[in-house]
């Protein structure tokens, strides 16, 4: 049985766009598409078949993404979302992921990696290109496990505001810390989780229920 997708985007054409190449996935099938959010909602609740996987916009007229994630988190808990934009700045990304989604998709991706993408979200439930992208020989380097990291409690506390929408100035400031410091802390945490970005630590954070949403 194929896996199935919901669209929601403003854009009639790249939902259906979006839509065949889904169909022409091997184990995926488009059963609902909206043009916001709004309009999403309501056809989840005629939809004959309900999706197991949403790829959701950011920026949509009448009802956002963000909006719409957390209803259909609340409504929905069956569902996964996945946030799919443009839009990559740490303050867009963070607050999608707190709302409900368990990836963040940019609409450039690659039609391998976007099958990839919704393979890992339907098999695990969690998707981080971030940690997907690294390189190999850095984790051999380093000879441990990624899923096992120790955390200093100035670490978590970092940690735990990194996913918030404060900036690194602002986070060394409640922490009454140089922001060296918050440099320093940033760079061990990316080493810890074996990731590149503020995004990939916090989605690294989040699926491993270091700090909840």
């Amino acid at each position: 049985m194929k896996v199935k997708i919901g669209i929601a985007d403003d854009q009639q054409l790249f939902v259906k766009s979006l839509g065949e190449l889904i169909d022409r996935f091997r184990n995926f099938e488009t059963v609902v598409d909206a043009l916001n959010g709004e309009h999403l909602l309501e056809r989840l609740n005629s939809a004959q078949h309900q999706p197991d996987i949403i790829l959701l916009d950011v920026n949509m007229p009448v009802m956002d993404g963000i909006g719409a994630a957390r209803l259909i988190a609340e409504r929905y808990p069956s569902i996964k979302i996945v946030a799919l934009s443009m839009k990559d700045d740490d303050t867009t990304v963070i607050n999608m992921l707190k709302a409900g989604c368990c990836a963040y998709l940019l609409k450039d991706i690659h039609p391998n990696e976007l099958e990839k993408a919704l393979e890992e979200v339907h098999q695990k439930g969690f998707y981080n290109a971030d940690v997907a992208n690294i390189r190999y020989r850095r984790l051999l380097l380093h000879g441990h496990s990624a899923e096992h990291v120790k955390l200093s409690d100035r670490e978590l506390t970092f940690l735990k505001l990194a996913c918030s929408d404060r900036t690194y100035k602002q986070i060394a400031a409640e922490m009454s810390l140089a922001e060296r410091t918050i440099d320093g802390y940033r760079e061990a945490l990316f080493e810890k989780f074996n990731v590149q970005s503020r995004v990939g630590m916090a989605m690294e954070a989040i699926r491993r229920k270091i700090v909840t949403v």
